[in-house]
C-alpha cells in the first residue's frame, strides 16, 4: 500500500514537472511570438489615440476599455478560431487573409489622408459634445482597425511557433492576445490621461512638480495631434507592409524581393548600426508609399466613383 502510494506520488511529481515544463515552453514561445510582433504593436499604439481625441477626460478610460474588450474579442472569438483552423486545414489561405486586410489598413490611412486635403468630415463641434452615437461610431472604428493589426499579430506569433503541436500553438496564441492587448491599451491609457497627471503636479506646492505639470499640459495637445499623424502614417506602412510581404507569400515574389534588396541596398550605404537605422527606413518609407498608393485606388473607386455617376444622373 505503503509502495502504491509512493509511486502514486512519483507520477504526481513527474506530470507537475512536465506540465511545469510545457508552461515554460509556452511562456517562453509567448514572448518570441510577441516580440517577433513588436513592430505591428508600435503601429497598434499609435493609432489608438486618435479615436479618444476631443473626448471629456471622463469617457476617456471608459472609451479605451470599450476597444481593449473589442480587441480581445476580435484576437480571441474571430481571429484565433480562424487561424487555428486555417493553420491546421489550410495554411496557404492565410497570406489571401493579410493581403485583404493590408488592404483595408491602406485604405482606411488614405480615406484620412483624402479628408484631410479636401476637408471631408469636418465638424468644429467637439467630440466629447456629439453623443453617445458618435462615440459607438469612434469605438466601432477603433474595434474594425484593431482587427486588422490584431489578425497581423496573431498571424506573426503563429508563424513563429507553426511547428509546434496545436495545443502549444493555441496556448501561445490566447497567451499573446492578452499580454498585446494590455501592454497596447495600457500604454495608450497612459498616453491619454498624461494631461489629468499634468494637471495633478500642478496643483501641487513644489515648484519643480508644478513646472513638470504644466509643462504635461502644454505638451499633451500636440504630442495627441502627433500620434494622430503617427497613426494614420502607421496604417499606410502596416498596410502596405502587410501587402508587398504576403503577396510574396502567395507566389508574386518581385515586390518583396526588391523591397528586400532596397534594404539591403540602404544598409550597406554606412557602416555600423546607423546603416540598419537606414535599412529599416527605406523600407518603411517605401511601404508606406505603397500603401497610400494603392489606398488612393480604392478611396478613388469607394468615394469618386460613385459621386461622378450621382453627378451624371443628376445631369441627365
Amino acid at each position: 500500500m505503503a509502495g502504491g502510494l509512493v509511486a502514486l506520488l512519483d507520477d504526481i511529481a513527474t506530470l507537475a514537472r512536465a506540465a511545469a515544463a510545457s508552461l515554460d515552453d509556452i511562456g517562453a514561445a509567448a514572448g518570441k511570438a510577441s516580440v517577433k510582433a513588436a513592430g505591428v504593436v508600435v503601429d497598434d499604439t499609435a493609432v489608438t489615440p486618435r479615436y479618444v481625441d476631443g473626448f471629456t477626460p471622463d469617457r476617456e478610460l471608459p472609451i479605451i476599455r470599450k476597444i481593449a474588450l473589442g480587441s480581445i474579442r476580435n484576437k480571441l472569438l474571430i481571429i484565433l478560431p480562424v487561424a487555428m483552423i486555417l493553420s491546421e486545414f489550410l495554411p496557404r489561405a492565410l497570406p489571401y487573409l493579410l493581403i485583404a486586410g493590408g488592404l483595408f489598413l491602406c485604405f482606411e490611412g488614405a480615406e484620412k489622408v483624402y479628408e484631410a486635403l479636401t476637408g471631408g468630415h469636418h465638424d468644429d463641434a467637439p467630440a466629447g459634445q456629439k453623443g453617445p452615437e458618435f462615440e459607438k461610431a469612434m469605438v466601432g472604428g477603433a474595434i474594425r482597425t484593431d482587427l486588422i493589426l490584431s489578425a497581423e499579430i496573431m498571424v506573426i506569433s503563429l508563424s513563429s511557433v507553426e511547428h509546434e503541436p496545436f495545443f502549444t500553438r493555441l496556448a501561445v496564441l490566447i497567451v499573446v492576445a492578452f499580454l498585446i492587448t494590455a501592454l497596447v491599451y495600457g500604454v495608450v491609457a497612459l498616453i491619454v490621461k498624461m494631461d489629468d497627471v499634468g494637471l495633478a503636479l500642478a496643483e501641487r506646492r513644489s515648484t519643480f512638480a508644478r513646472r513638470i505639470g504644466r509643462g504635461l499640459v502644454t505638451a499633451m495637445p500636440k504630442v495627441m495631434s502627433v500620434l494622430t499623424v503617427v497613426g494614420i502614417a502607421a496604417m499606410l506602412w502596416v498596410g502596405g507592409h502587410i501587402l508587398i510581404v504576403n503577396v510574396g507569400e502567395a507566389g508574386f515574389h518581385w515586390p518583396a524581393d526588391r523591397l528586400h534588396d532596397l534594404e539591403h541596398w540602404a544598409g550597406e550605404l554606412v557602416h555600423g548600426g546607423f546603416g540598419g537605422v537606414l535599412s529599416w527606413t527605406s523600407g518603411t518609407v517605401v511601404s508606406a508609399l505603397v500603401g497610400l498608393v494603392l489606398g488612393a485606388i480604392v478611396v478613388l473607386i469607394v468615394h469618386l466613383i460613385p459621386t461622378r455617376k450621382k453627378h451624371d444622373a443628376a445631369a441627365h
